[in-house]
């Protein structure tokens, strides 16, 4: 019998503490992927992996087009991030993540999947190259 293989986005990985979120913004590296960008930093203390999404008031002025971002790139990358979150299991240090939508029309949802795909090959790719040190 074959497994398949599951996908959640549960509680926990949910980056919710403003204390955390703040150091992720004042300490952490972040890279553009239009109309994405991207902030992480490596957690040492913990094996977690927690994400946060925002899209700006600023260019989109109904909550329900911002909330309809979110929920996409949410779904993007709860489809996604099992390779991300495998390595982050063997390497035993933490990551928070926080993507941003910095584009100025509500996308379709194969565009946020293939920029969301190509920022976490992106944070496979430094997560790996330096996993001795804080990236």
């Amino acid at each position: 019998m074959q497994t398949q293989e599951r996908y959640f986005l549960k509680k926990e990985n949910k980056l919710k503490s403003s204390k955390a979120i703040q150091s992720l913004f004042a300490s952490g590296k972040s890279f553009s992927n239009f109309p994405l960008k991207v902030y992480w930093l490596v957690i040492e203390e913990s094996n977690f992996l927690k994400a946060g999404f925002g899209v700006s008031s600023r260019n989109f002025k109904k909550a329900t087009d911002r909330n309809k971002i979110k929920r996409l790139i949410r779904e993007a990358y709860r489809l996604q991030k099992n390779k991300l979150e495998s390595a982050v299991n063997t390497n035993g240090k933490g990551m928070n993540i926080f993507f941003i939508y910095t584009g100025k029309d509500v996308p379709d949802f194969k565009t946020i999947f293939e920029k969301t795909d190509n920022s976490i090959n992106r944070l496979l790719k430094f997560y790996n190259e330096h996993p001795e040190k804080n990236i």
